[in-house]
């Protein structure tokens, strides 16, 4: 009888996940680059997105069993894969190996290097090209809250900004508003993380993206945040609030 029953709660679990990831529905918008070629962002969930262009599949912080679960075998192997930094809802070794193979070009800071073992480190303010449209910049991603610094201290992580064909995107990582923010230049979109109490609250996040003034802002990383108070906070800003599916 105890047997029976580790089966049909084994059998349930798996039923449960299986429709975990077959309920996962992930958001896409594409963006034009300066020549016209589309640019694909797949909005996956909570720190983790992918981006496709002319045949390159980008993704960031691919992280397979944060909830919902994600089942990456779906996905394209990826060409690149950024890090931003070692915390288990954003550095996955599982999620990392399903995505890639042998040309995969991995990137992420000096500690989630050195957990993986493997990868190609770049601090903050180094640029890297991916291909002859394609560059990547790491940036900094850190607290500046007292209580907050010790989840994301100065000089650690990365965020990244990828020009591609002339289509700027910042990736800002786990950080608060920063002073930095302020010389990244000429972003097209933007994904700020409103996760509290780890990272931003709305208001921080409305303060961040006037700093540097994207076109399009996507808030994301976001739990139960009230979301909707970034699109508020920015309104008659002249920045486009896109709200997507990032719990």
């Amino acid at each position: 009888m105890m047997k029976k029953r580790y089966i049909l709660a084994c059998m349930a679990l798996l039923l449960c996940s299986i429709c975990e990831v077959a309920a996962q529905v992930m958001q896409r918008d594409t963006f034009l680059t300066d020549t016209g070629r589309k640019v694909v962002i797949t909005h996956i969930k909570h720190g983790s997105l992918a981006i496709s262009f002319d045949g390159m599949e980008i993704q960031v912080d691919p992280v397979e069993n944060f909830p919902p679960r994600t089942d990456y075998s779906r996905m394209p192997k990826a060409g690149c894969i950024l890090v931003t930094h070692e915390h288990s809802d954003h550095l996955d070794s599982n999620a990392i190996n399903t995505l890639s193979n042998e040309t995969t070009l991995l990137i992420a800071n000096e500690s989630s290097v050195k957990r993986l073992g493997r990868g190609c480190v770049m601090r903050n303010g180094e640029i890297r090209m991916l291909s002859d449209a394609v560059s990547v910049e790491a940036v900094p991603a850190y607290n500046t809250s007292a209580e907050k610094q010790k989840y994301h201290p100065k000089g650690r992580d990365n965020g990244y900004v990828l020009d591609i064909d002339g289509l700027r995107i910042y990736i800002a990582g786990d950080t608060e508003p920063i002073p930095e923010m302020s010389r990244i230049r000429d972003i097209d979109v933007a994904f700020l993380p409103v996760n509290l109490p780890y990272t931003m609250t709305p208001e921080q996040a409305a303060v961040a993206a006037r700093s540097f003034m994207p076109k399009v802002l996507y808030p994301y990383h976001y739990g139960e945040t009230k979301i909707e108070q970034v699109a508020e906070a920015l309104s008659g800003s002249g920045i486009e609030v896109r709200i997507r599916n990032y719990k």
